[in-house]
């Protein structure tokens, strides 16, 4: 899904309160100590007009600080960065029309003050031995690091196997590419595949946020699953997208992010995504590629030429046919660069006539 502000929000508090982090280790002291606390992200005015009493800090964040002010019975408050201690002991006063499912005082409030301000707020249940993140009317509780990487392992997993099924489709697409052979439903499988891997992959990252320190392994094997994922994304939906008014290039990325995973999985509706003429609802008819995807994999070619490449002859089919000659016509190319495009054109072409059929 696309990211918004709020994603970003919750992304950057459950990063501060992830495993080594400085203020994970106050909130795991605050446990050792058999205490609870209600604390809340942000000093801002909308913060500040629902505080009642307490003190002032404004003191250096440290864990063992956190603890020692977790004492008390007050809520604590935080800089947006949680780098200081801004005040304590205060009692909060959010708007009690705020609904709430929660039935314990200091979750009832976490809960309101995250929905009524919007700030991230930070609820230790001393009888639960819990801490729970809410922002918005979004709760996530903080589980154990073994049980985050037990469900990150499994996704990663998942992860695979989408990947492998991605790489397969997009290779019989390269050929069939080549071969002027390409249909609607080729290219709407590929962008399927690639909006479940990126949805997966992006799961991972979630459980990679909450796992801090300890999920260097997990975002080494996302990065290497992933490598060049999007791009591709990006290129098939280059190389057949249909330009409008309003819509080109990002709105239709976006609109295939925002799919629900319903719709994803009707062909015909990831088919909407690329604005095809209304003849196109035959999953079967012919469809040419620009170029974009092929020329990318070509080294050291960089996009302001390929741009010029595709802008000049309008069509794979017709890059391929172009002579050295031809090539080397197009701004930005020359003639070394020229032979390089046609032998890499060619090796491709070779690779993946040769992956499908080998």
């Amino acid at each position: 899904m696309p990211t918004t502000r709020r994603h970003l929000a919750l992304t950057d508090a459950l990063t501060a309160v992830a495993p080594g982090m400085p203020l994970r280790e106050g909130l795991d002291r605050i446990l050792q100590g058999s205490r609870g606390a209600l604390i809340v992200i942000g000093d801002g005015p909308e913060v500040l007009a629902i505080c009642s009493g307490g003190f002032l800090l404004d003191a250096e964040f440290t864990p063992q600080r956190l603890s020692e002010l977790a004492k008390m019975d007050g809520a604590i408050i935080l800089a947006h960065d949680a780098s200081r201690i801004a005040r304590a002991n205060v009692h909060l006063v959010p708007n009690p029309n705020v609904p709430t499912s929660e039935t314990g005082t200091r979750h009832r409030t976490a809960e309101r003050v995250a929905r009524s301000i919007g700030v991230p707020v930070i609820s230790v249940s001393e009888d639960m031995a819990s801490i729970a993140v809410y922002y918005g009317d979004i709760k996530r509780p903080l589980e154990p690091s073994a049980r985050l990487l037990n469900r990150a392992n499994q996704a990663l997993q998942t992860l695979e196997r989408y990947k492998n099924r991605l790489d397969s489709v997009s290779g019989s697409l390269s050929a069939l590419e080549v071969e002027d052979l390409v249909t609607v439903r080729e290219v709407v499988t590929v962008l399927q595949r690639t909006e479940m891997v990126r949805r997966i992959a992006e799961e991972v990252h979630d459980y990679i946020v909450e796992l801090g320190t300890d999920g260097r392994l997990v975002r080494l094997q996302l990065e290497e699953l992933m490598g060049g994922v999007e791009d591709d994304r990006r290129l098939v939906i280059k190389d057949y997208f249909h330009v409008e008014d309003g819509w080109h290039l990002p709105e239709a990325m976006d609109a295939l992010a925002e799919l629900t995973t319903e719709d994803l999985l009707d062909l015909k509706s990831v088919t909407a995504v690329l604005h095809l003429p209304a003849e196109s609802a035959d999953m079967d008819i012919g469809l040419q590629p620009r170029g974009y995807r092929l020329l990318n994999k070509i080294p050291r070619l960089p996009e302001s030429v390929i741009e010029h490449i595709v802008s000049h002859f309008g069509t794979l089919q017709k890059i391929m046919k172009a002579t050295v000659d031809d090539l080397d016509e197009v701004e930005g190319v020359g003639e070394a660069r020229a032979r390089a495009i046609k032998e890499g054109l060619s090796r491709l072409a070779e690779t993946s006539i040769l992956d499908r059929y080998g």
